[in-house]
């Protein structure tokens, strides 16, 4: 079989996805207006609950949920195409943490759960998923040192206890996923909005102000057995969240690179100095075009980790093509964003030039699920085995 033949088969776009791309283009660009991003952002919730209700008229939150649930029954892959475009357009909706909480829940909890949860995610329920401590790991199944339990109280209770950082739109989740120990292995709890009252959930700073992240104390939440995903089950969701992370975030930066570009270019094309304008110098010149390399080629992993999560082909072929994807395009939307804000010069360091929200949003996507280093290191020791340390 030729490269050729290889390559279209794993970079497959399909009918669905070309006309939610259509589609998405549209209502982003109308919807997420730059002059409305930075409204929002002042916002406690920092996004248009009129948007998300929208996007729910369309099927958007439950894309990836099943007809018999109320989805529309696709795949992340179709997912990746929404959340590139989300990401061109600087859109914040709770629709990437709802993605991760559905993965979670399809992959590891059982027939009573997914009935109660599912539908009213399809319906337009935000949900998120909390994953991360102060002292954490981008590994989710690396459990020695999780400070986040739950512990058996009676026979058919258990007792929450820990916290867990950065959790998005947790303010808003109707229900939340939080990856814990129980008895010693890996587990997630299922938590409704009720359980976490007033208080527990607590706003935190990050260098992206377009988004919200929250800190989450559990210490004394009670909750049921049943509620609670474990075993073989909560390896399958952990994995299935890492995944589906991966494959957003990657798309995000994806689209995000283009968006850098665009205004890297009109910026370019505008600024005049000594009687030309700047785009003609050929430093500038090579730079931007390294910038659309580095999209076409984020773009072509994204493609190529989407058909292969769509397909459900092999997991070591799927996991290499994820990290390639999240070290690629995080890496090339970190330096057009930075490139950005240089090519303004002193502008580009204020809070009014565009740029800077961009390499805003760049820094925080690059350590989402795991920087470049780790990723690398992953896919050293899976494709040459395990690397010991160098003495030095």
């Amino acid at each position: 079989m030729s490269n050729t033949a290889v390559l279209s088969r794993q970079m497959a776009f399909t009918d669905e996805q070309a006309m939610l791309l259509d589609a998405a283009m549209t209502f982003c660009r109308e919807q997420s207006p730059i002059a409305r991003v930075r409204e929002l952002m002042t916002t406690e919730t920092g996004f248009d609950p009129a948007v998300w209700q929208r996007m729910t008229e369309l099927g958007w939150p439950g894309l990836c949920i099943a007809e018999a649930q109320g989805g529309a029954g696709l795949t992340l892959a179709e997912a990746a195409v929404l959340t590139e475009c989300m990401g061109r357009h600087l859109l914040s909706t709770p629709f990437v943490s709802t993605q991760l909480a559905v993965a979670a829940l399809q992959a590891g909890a059982d027939e009573a759960v997914q009935g109660l949860w599912l539908s009213r995610i399809a319906a337009g329920l935000p949900a998120t998923v909390a994953l991360l401590e102060d002292e954490g790991d981008w590994r989710l199944t690396a459990f020695e040192a999780c400070a986040s339990v739950a512990e058996a109280s009676g026979d058919s209770d258990l007792i929450l206890a820990g916290t867990k950082t950065l959790v998005p739109d947790a303010a808003v989740a109707g229900v939340v996923l939080v990856a814990l120990a129980f008895e010693g292995a890996p587990a997630m709890a299922v938590l409704p909005a009720a359980l976490l009252q007033q208080g527990r959930i607590q706003r935190e700073t990050v260098l992206d102000e377009t988004r919200r992240c929250y800190r989450i104390a559990l210490d004394g939440i009670r909750m049921p057995r049943t509620a609670l995903i474990r075993g073989e089950a909560a390896g399958r969701a952990l994995r299935a969240v890492r995944q589906a992370g991966l494959l957003l975030t990657s798309a995000e930066a994806a689209g995000g690179i283009a968006s850098a570009l665009e205004l890297i270019i009109s910026y370019l094309n505008l600024r005049t100095t000594f009687g030309r304008k700047i785009g003609s110098y050929q430093s500038l010149k090579h730079t931007s075009a390294e910038i659309l390399v580095g999209l076409e080629r984020s773009r072509s992993h994204v493609a190529h980790a989407a058909t292969l999560i769509s397909t459900e082909q092999s997991q070591d072929a799927l996991e290499t093509a994820l990290r390639m994807a999240k070290v690629e395009c995080c890496e090339s939307y970190v330096f057009a964003g930075d490139r950005g804000v240089q090519f303004h010069g002193g502008f580009g360091f204020t809070w009014e030039c565009d740029a800077q929200l961009h390499l805003r949003r760049a820094l925080v996507l690059q350590h989402s699920f795991g920087d470049a280093t780790h990723h690398r290191r992953r896919l050293a020791e899976a494709l040459l085995g395990p690397i010991e340390p160098v003495a030095v």
